[in-house]
Formats: structure tokens, C-alpha cells, sequence
């Protein structure tokens, strides 16, 4: 079976090479029965108010995972960090360290495949339930209550298959590129502006150099404050 078209919502970092070039391919996994949480893609928070809900991607990262989590400290905010899973399996006392701060865990996939809306559905259940295990492993089977395909590479299969193990899909309203390094104002204006959207803001703290996001969120943060904004999470 061959997945669905893309459900988009936003850009992120480059993906790799596609890791399906000359690999053998296992069997798919069944899909137990469903675990009660809703497959659509949240964006929402959720809690009620002038709310942000800060997102961070492709970590953890062993030199920017930690810069953020004190800055995060520094302002009592909270993150959803969508992990790599080997990232994950590398650095499991990072893992720790962001369960216990009080943030929360979203599955980003092993390979980072912004493609992978265009392979078979059984790829995908393995690049979100691969993850999944190595997070478990890493994490000591801390909840990991989101599940965010690279890119935005959602398709019916992929969020069905992540609800059924406990994850909601999750997306964005604000996508700064801050992957892209474009200038530390100019993340912080564009987070500013495209907040109109919605409260879900897609940022990263692994995938490469990670400072000129550090200095966006640190002057947003103290923005955030001063504007009496409250730090929510997306609906899980």
C-alpha cells in the first residue's frame, strides 16, 4: 500500500539521504488497537488564554539541548522537544533531563525522511515505531505524547498509526526557518508575526548550529513575558 498524499503543514530542516536506497526491508509492524487519541494534527493549546506553545526539533543535541533547557529554566517556560530517534539513543540523560524539567517528548521519526509521505505505509510505521522504541529505551518509557513527521510528511497511515501507540499528531501555525539561519531579528520578527496564526511555534535545537535560534528564543522569551504570554502545550 502506498501512503497518502502530503497533509501539510510547514517546512523544517533538509532531510538526508533516503535511507531506503539498497536497504533490506523488515516486515511491517501490526497496529494495535487504538489507544484513544485523537489522529488529527494538533495545533491548538491546551490551555485556554493568551497561550504559545514552544516546540523544538531534531535534538537532542549534547551542546544546544542544554543551553536551551537552562534558558527555558531562566523563564519557567516549557517545550515539546521532538526527538531523533538515535539522537535519542545516544544521549538518554538528556532525555531525562527534559521529562524532569517538566517538558514533553514528540516521536521526529529515525532518518528525518521529509519524503516520506510519498513511501509505503509500512516505511513509515517504521520510521515512527523504530523511534519509538529507541525514546522508550533511551528514555526509561517516559510518555511520549507527540508525534511530529519531518516536514510536515503527514499522511492518514502515519497519523493512524501514531494515535494507535499513543501520539498525537503535531504540527505548527508559526515555522520561523530558523533552520535556515537567516538572522537572529529576523526569526524573532517573523515569531512575532506569524503568531496571528496560532500559538505552536516550530523552532530547533539539533540538526546543526543552533545559535542564532539560542539568541531569537532568548530575546522572544523575554517578548513573551513582557506581553503576558502564558506557556501551554499543544493538545495531546
Amino acid at each position: 500500500m502506498t501512503a497518502a498524499a502530503l497533509v501539510s503543514c510547514g517546512g523544517s530542516s533538509p532531510s538526508p539521504a533516503d535511507p531506503t536506497v539498497g536497504a533490506t526491508q523488515p516486515a511491517a509492524r501490526p497496529v494495535p488497537t487504538a489507544a484513544g487519541v485523537d489522529p488529527s494534527i494538533s495545533r491548538d493549546s491546551e490551555d485556554g488564554g493568551k497561550t504559545v506553545n514552544l516546540t523544538l526539533d531534531d535534538g537532542p543535541d549534547p551542546v544546544w539541548t542544554p543551553r536551551f533547557l537552562d534558558l527555558l529554566a531562566k523563564h519557567h517556560a516549557k517545550a515539546v522537544f521532538c526527538v531523533l530517534g538515535p539522537n535519542a539513543k545516544a544521549h538518554p540523560d538528556l532525555l531525562g533531563r527534559i521529562v524532569d524539567a517538566g517538558h514533553r517528548l514528540c516521536d521526529h521519526t529515525v532518518h528525518h525522511d521529509t519524503a516520506m509521505d510519498k513511501k509505503p505505509a509500512d516505511y513509515q510505521a517504521r520510521e515512527i515505531l523504530d523511534a519509538k522504541d529507541m525514546i522508550d529505551q533511551a528514555s526509561g518509557g517516559r510518555p511520549i505524547q507527540y508525534y511530529r513527521a519531518p516536514g510536515g510528511a503527514f499522511t492518514p497511515e502515519s497519523r493512524q498509526i501514531a494515535a494507535a501507540h499513543g501520539m498525537r499528531p503535531l504540527g505548527w501555525n508559526v515555522d520561523p526557518s530558523d533552520y535556515q539561519r537567516p538572522g537572529v531579528d529576523t526569526i524573532v520578527t517573523r515569531v512575532q508575526q506569524q503568531l496571528a496564526k496560532g500559538p505552536t511555534v516550530l523552532l530547533h535545537d539539533g540538526g546543526g548550529n543552533r545559535e542564532q535560534t539560542f539568541q531569537a528564543l532568548e530575546k522572544l522569551l523575554t517578548w513573551f513575558d513582557a506581553q503576558g504570554y502564558h506557556y501551554s502545550f499543544p493538545k495531546a
